[in-house]
């Protein structure tokens, strides 16, 4: 169990195992780092500073209850169990987990299922020997849950999912409204039509209706039929149950009204009904695909081959879920460490950032640790497997998926009305029919008032009050150059009381270059050509940012060599070295005092000092580093007014010194790996809602955790997938913006609810005393609907 685990149960941290982060659940040091004010044992100065800060680390929050109350997830599976995520498309509500859960875990060989309808996503612990992965596949198409690999979902479903509802809704339920206006309205209201309707062509004309009706109900009409039946299945009455009661019971209404020789039928009614909640649920699905592929970047890193290193001294190449506690792996230049581990044999960079976020690959060596994940740069290394054979990735993959599955206030508000409200109605709907025949009205006359109560409380302004504000604020956020993908942004961002920042990538630019050039007896020019030269083959972003700095055509090096602390190479008959001091030293170069005061100034910034030497003596010292955003202080200082400002970052103390002096900025957390990100923001939670803005795969958890996640298109797809909001045009100075089209959007939302709720509490009575009938149902139904499309459609600034 993880450390996060523990305390969102709220068990004591005196429980966990010796060894562990009390925040993060990392390995810690040998001498731990510790605190008197602060109990338990962190792996870093950042976790005991987030402890401190944010109360100890058995502070919780109300996340406790829901975990304990979670479907089974297969957390206490054997260990040989394996685990994946299927995309399924076609989940429309609580319901429909719960019902794809009990069938996955209806197999002998899966030891546990969830569904995340949010996600869209399956995860399924199963024993492969017992388990067919594909005969799961099958049983949940055979209730329309089409299940598959999440890579290998397609913009070409999007794309289907519209050609049925032009194909089978649009055009046929055009064509029934033409023969409704042209033909049946006018008898209905007291006219002649165009033509008679008595005889064969009465009875030709009402079966095109018909067959037409038959085709949008039962094509376009299926995901709504489907989940009012998984509804029945699963016992928990919802929303779709109610849509499809009053589409259906227009329907058969009609059908037997045109069998017994009658004209005046409500087919269009049933059109009505399936045409607008398809058109809401089409714009939600389309949200819901977003989020299903939250999970693929990140799972795509994931190593799941490894190169052992036999007894013998030979290599074997195993899969990673069967390295054990002791063995080594072979890790060459460009692979990913399988696992967390200890270096054993071998020095090389390695880079973290997709794990750690830090900016900086990082020299490992015999007895450095090495986290899953991380990429080995420039030599090989042999790790030796540490004690629990898991990857910090594989860790940052579960608790993306826990935070993302996890159900949010609003959404379990939804689900306890639509379990009171349809059965409320079905109740009401049966009353009214049995009072009308108590009071002597015909068995069709009765049963016409128990259908218009249904079609009249059909919850389609109600279902797309939410959905088109949101499409509204949607509109206006892409034209700000910010793209939005989940409505969380609407729902949480204006009230967010505490604003994350990341660090790196986020008000700085992420990536790193030359800030400045300190001479000795050298001008810059020749000293950042020379480097640059020599350090043009190194593939350390380091080396980048000097080439970057030098002119496109650079001299021919000869005899160069790659060194663990920089470069060397002979360059017009001249030995130039790059990098470290100590290289210089080694390679018989002195260093003024000069310079070496100056790199130690850069140092002291936190970045990183690159020094240049030839003819025997240190030339020049180039200042590399991480430089902030140009619009950061205007931007801290706009949205520090009402807001605690947080700044969040893996990189040191030093790093980060110049962001705690900010006016705005409240708090600084340096130092602090992704996975206690996470529970930082978690814990920030305590104080109010809590908003995010990053940048990079370390990211990710972070910003799903936040009640609202922003992250920067310049970034990896990661961050921007698991992101509610991606800005992608504006950088930083963009954030504002997303904050003000979310108010706006978020008053239209409520306005639109309050329209919902006001209409339902008028149009329920009027049916239920048989002063509406069907068709003026359908038409309230179709008038509500269209006030909440015209308040959605004006801009929300």
């Amino acid at each position: 169990m993880s450390n996060d685990s523990r305390a969102l149960r709220g068990e004591s941290t005196d429980e966990r195992s010796d060894g562990a982060c009390s925040l993060c659940d990392l390995p810690t040091p040998d001498d731990p780092v510790t605190g008197d004010d602060v109990p338990g044992a962190y792996c870093c100065r950042g976790c005991l500073e987030v402890s401190r800060a944010l109360g100890g680390p058995d502070a919780v929050g109300e996340a406790d209850v829901e975990r304990e109350l979670a479907p089974d997830d297969g957390e206490d599976a054997p260990a040989d169990a394996e685990r994946t995520f299927l995309s399924v498309d076609g989940m429309h509500c609580a319901t429909c987990e719960t019902f794809i859960e009990s069938t996955a875990a209806g197999d002998d060989g899966v030891y546990g299922a969830e569904a995340s309808y949010a996600t869209d996503m399956l995860r399924v612990t199963y024993d492969p020997d017992r388990t067919d992965l594909d005969g799961l596949v099958g049983r949940l198409g055979r209730y329309g849950y089409d299940a598959a690999d999440p890579d290998a979902a397609t913009d070409g479903e999007e794309e289907s999912g519209l050609a049925t509802f032009l194909i089978g809704g649009g055009v046929f339920g055009m064509m029934v409204m033409v023969w409704y206006v042209l033909f049946l309205y006018p008898t209905y209201l007291g006219f002649e039509p165009i033509v008679g309707l008595d005889g064969f062509d009465g009875l030709y004309l009402v079966a095109n209706v018909w067959v037409m009706s038959s085709i949008v109900l039962f094509y376009t009409g299926y995901p709504i039929l489907r989940g009012a039946y998984v509804s029945l299945v699963a016992r928990q009455p919802n929303m779709d149950l109610l849509v499809a009661l009053a589409a259906v019971a227009a329907y058969v209404f009609s059908v037997g009204s045109m069998l017994v020789g009658r004209t005046h039928v409500y087919f269009d009614v049933s059109v009505a009904i399936v045409l607008v909640v398809t058109l809401g649920n089409y714009y939600e699905d389309r949200i819901k695909r977003r989020a299903a592929s939250r999970l693929t970047d990140l799972t795509s890193a994931r190593v799941t081959d490894a190169t052992r290193v036999t007894d013998d001294g030979r290599t074997e190449s195993v899969a990673v879920d069967s390295l054990a506690p002791g063995d080594r792996v072979l890790v060459r230049p460009g692979e990913r460490v399988p696992v967390d581990g200890v270096v054993v044999d071998g020095r090389a960079a390695v880079d973290e950032s997709l794990v750690t976020g830090e900016s900086l690959p990082t020299t490992r060596g015999p007895g450095d640790p090495v986290v899953g994940g991380s990429v080995v740069t420039d030599d090989s290394l042999t790790v030796e497997v540490g004690a629990d054979a898991t990857s910090t990735l594989d860790r940052l993959v579960e608790l993306l998926w826990e935070i993302q599955s996890s159900r949010g206030g609003a959404q379990r508000l939804a689900d306890k009305l639509a379990t009171v409200f349809v059965p409320l109605v079905l109740v009401l709907a049966a009353v009214t029919t049995a009072g009308f025949l108590a009071l002597g009205s015909s068995p069709a006359d009765a049963l016409l008032n128990g259908l218009t109560v249904l079609v009249v409380s059909c919850p389609c302004a109600l279902g797309l009050a939410t959905p088109l504000a949101v499409a509204s604020g949607v509109r206006d956020a892409a034209d700000a150059g910010v793209v939005v993908a989940s409505d969380a942004v609407f729902e949480d961002a204006p009230d967010a009381d505490v604003l994350v920042f990341d660090k790196t990538g986020t008000l700085t630019d992420g990536r790193m270059h030359v800030r400045g050039v300190t001479t000795g007896e050298a001008d810059e020019a020749t000293a950042v050509e020379l480097a640059a030269a020599v350090e043009r083959h190194a593939a350390h972003p380091v080396a980048k940012a000097v080439v970057e700095r030098a002119p496109d055509r650079l001299p021919e090096v000869t005899d160069s060599s790659i060194h663990r602390r920089g470069a060397a190479g002979t360059v017009d008959g001249r030995r130039v070295v790059v990098g470290h001091p100590d290289l210089l030293r080694e390679e018989g170069l002195s260093v003024p005092a000069t310079l070496a005061a100056a790199g130690e100034s850069v140092r002291d910034d936190g970045r990183v000092p690159v020094f240049v030497g030839w003819d025997r003596t240190a030339r020049a010292v180039l200042d590399v580093g991480d430089a902030p955003r140009a619009t950061w202080d205007e931007t801290l200082s706009e949205l520090g007014t009402g807001r605690e400002i947080v700044v969040l970052t893996g990189d040191d103390e030093r790093a980060a010194a110049q962001f705690r002096s900010h006016p705005a900025v409240d708090e600084v957390f340096a130092g602090v790996p992704p996975e206690a990100k996470a529970q930082t923001v978690e814990r920030l939670r305590s104080r109010g809602t809590v908003a995010m803005v990053g940048d990079g795969s370390n990211d990710a958890p972070a910003l799903a955790a936040a009640d609202v996640g922003i992250a920067f298109g310049s970034g990896t797809d990661l961050a921007g997938s698991a992101a509610d909001a991606v800005v992608v045009e504006r950088g930083l100075e963009a954030v504002p913006t997303v904050f003000a089209v979310a108010a706006g959007t978020h008053r239209r939302i409520r306005e639109n609810l309050a329209w919902a709720f006001v209409y339902n509490l008028v149009a329920i009575p009027l049916a239920a005393f048989g002063l509406l009938n069907p068709l003026l149902a359908a038409v309230a139904m179709g008038t509500s609907s269209l006030l909440v499309v015209l308040n959605s459609s004006r801009s929300v600034e």
